[in-house]
């Protein structure tokens, strides 16, 4: 008898177990093969756009430089937050305070977005991870509670009263497991990935602070 046989002979809840343990799996690895692509190429995406930033003669060339070279939109939405601040309107908040502080404002601001999109997926896969295994358990808690059931009902023990549930018991255990352990390694995988990306826009967003805040050429006219 094969596994899929083993678990449609039980019964509504054995089945809702099997079912949701599928979901489960199919969720985790659509999310894996996703983020596995996206990232791949969002880590190639941001250090091209950095060094097409660095080689532009002004911010109107450098974003025309991102539009080609950043078409996940990592890089391109810090730029475009400080460019915001040209268009603030004179005596509101968003003009309130030195040049520093409304970079680090819209900085900021702009990075957690980027950041939010990095990380879309990873709550799944923990929540997957986490829970999988014990979904399992409890299909294999219930496929033993109908073993033993069945023994109570008749009076005495055969062993075709325990075959199917304590297959269908073993079962469940083995697919809670293997619907976890994919997810876990992915979600370590991809968070040190991520991380990586994370640390890159860090530095592009402090480096691009640093230079609005201190231009060149008001250096230069200052000496």
């Amino acid at each position: 008898m094969g596994v899929f046989e083993t678990v449609m002979q039980g019964d509504a809840v054995s089945r809702s177990v099997a079912l949701l343990l599928l979901l489960m799996s199919v969720a985790s690895w659509v999310v894996i093969l996703w983020k596995g692509w996206l990232l791949r190429r969002a880590g190639r995406d941001v250090q091209r756009s950095a060094e097409g930033f660095w080689q532009a003669a002004g911010l109107d060339e450098a974003q025309q430089r991102l539009a080609g070279s950043d078409p996940r939109q990592l890089v391109t939405p810090l730029l475009l937050a400080v460019r915001t601040l040209e268009e603030a309107a004179p005596g509101t908040l968003a003009s309130a305070g030195d040049r520093s502080q409304q970079l680090t404002r819209v900085l900021r601001d702009a990075l957690h977005g980027v950041l939010n999109r990095l990380q879309f997926g990873q709550v799944l896969l923990a929540t997957v991870g986490s829970t999988a295994p014990f979904v399992g358990l409890l299909g294999t808690v219930w496929g033993i509670f109908n073993a033993l059931t069945s023994i109570g009902l008749e009076g005495k023990f055969q062993i075709e009263q325990v075959s199917g549930p304590v297959g269908e018991a073993l079962v469940m255990t083995a697919a809670g497991l293997a619907v976890a352990i994919p997810a876990v390694l992915a979600y370590n995988v991809l968070g040190r990935q991520i991380a990586r990306i994370e640390a890159d826009l860090e530095g592009f967003a402090r480096d691009l602070r640093e230079l609005l805040v201190h231009p060149l050429g008001a250096s230069r006219s200052e000496n």
